[in-house]
């Protein structure tokens, strides 16, 4: 029987989860609901809990409802401007907790209809039910859903443990167009039970390089394994954020096609870790604020990805701007550090800049191409 979050109050380690998962879709909704290109906009929550705690705190199917309408109402009026469908759509499979949730969602949007729109809520809502996760995946509407680069898709997958997001349901999610995701898994239980054939069925953990001596580091060793699993062919962003729960290790792992949207939660996550935008903790030792070294310019990850696209840049591996932004995504930093080296170089004359000479540094996808020569 998996264990009800809902019963009690959210721990603070929840809390972060839910932080994350609203300021991702925050930065992720406006985005599609004003994209004229995209006829309709899914959004899925396939492990949604009762949507509250037992204190009233709102859970992951409530702030999905409440970030979509924005400061103001401002998303509800231009999505009924543009007429656009929105449709929300929710998961539970506990009878007792599904009962709740329907309860809870049912009284949000009334509330929210009766205050803002005196009228009918404009958004959509179904109730999948008590229904297995990839019995609802693989249903034939979905797919079609999936599959449509017409339609715009947010997939929550808030699991408990690690088994619904396999090798298969993950690479049908790095191919869906238009479809960015994020879902929880708890890294510290694969690390440890690796050997046992209930996880083995899910991961190749022969493929998972777990170093005993830094446990702290599982969760980035599980994205790795997820990371590996995209064809070298195609352009994919990944990026993990750990939470540390006593002695244990989850975190989330979040895809999506775009470098935008990329941007926008490689912002979140730097939000919550300003040392290195991966963890709730001090994952790579740098120097605590308050103490003599503390720099945030000059963290040990941040100095390691500059001193590695510095070598990139010299040795004629990164030999413009575009693919170098794209560089430092890869690899969980912000593009403005790219842009950071290649202005010292220059300062250096150790290289030269031919082209759109610029220093765009956010919407990269928009950024006017230079070349970068060694002198």
């Amino acid at each position: 029987m998996t264990k009800d979050i809902n019963k009690d109050r959210f721990s603070e380690e929840t809390k972060l989860k839910l932080e994350i998962f609203s300021e991702c879709f925050r930065e992720w909704f406006p985005v599609f609901i004003n994209n004229p290109f995209i006829e309709k906009v899914y959004i899925y929550d396939f492990f949604a809990g009762s949507g509250k705690d037992v204190e009233g705190a709102l859970g992951s199917p409530l702030i999905l409802l409440h970030e979509a309408r924005g400061e103001g109402c401002k998303h509800c009026l231009k999505v009924k401007k543009n007429n656009k469908p929105i449709y929300f759509a929710f998961n539970e499979k506990d009878k007792m907790k599904q009962e709740m949730l329907i309860e809870n969602v049912k009284e949000f949007m009334s509330n929210c209809s009766t205050q803002n729109c005196k009228d009918k809520c404009i958004y959509k809502y179904e109730n999948f039910g008590q229904m297995e996760f990839k019995d609802i995946f693989e249903r034939e509407n979905l797919q079609k859903i999936l599959n449509n680069g017409k339609y715009s898709k947010f997939i929550l997958l808030d699991q408990y443990g690690f088994k619904q997001v396999d090798e298969d349901i993950f690479l049908q999610l790095i191919n869906a167009p238009k479809t960015d995701f994020i879902f929880f898994i708890s890294s510290s239980f694969i690390r440890r039970f690796k050997e046992l054939q209930a996880v083995k069925h899910y991961f190749d953990t022969k493929k998972i390089n777990f170093d005993k001596s830094k446990p702290q580091e599982c969760h980035r060793q599980v994205a790795q394994y997820y990371r590996d699993l995209i064809p070298p062919s195609k352009e994919y962003y990944l990026h993990h954020f750990a939470i540390k729960k006593e002695t244990s290790y989850l975190g989330l792992i979040f895809g999506t096609n775009h470098s935008l949207g990329m941007e926008k939660f490689l912002r979140v996550c730097w939000g919550k870790d300003k040392l290195s935008g991966e963890s709730n903790f001090n994952i790579y030792n740098d120097y605590q604020k308050e103490t003599l070294f503390y720099n945030l310019d000059k963290t040990i990850k941040k100095q390691k990805i500059e001193s590695d696209i510095q070598d990139k840049i010299l040795s004629g591996k990164i030999t413009d701007n575009i693919n170098g932004l794209k560089y430092a995504l890869k690899n969980g930093c912000l593009p403005e550090l790219f842009t950071s080296v290649v202005k010292k170089l220059e300062n250096d004359k150790k290289i030269e800049r031919t082209g759109n000479l610029n220093f765009t540094s956010t919407d990269i996808h928009k950024a006017k191409q230079y070349k970068i020569k060694v002198l």
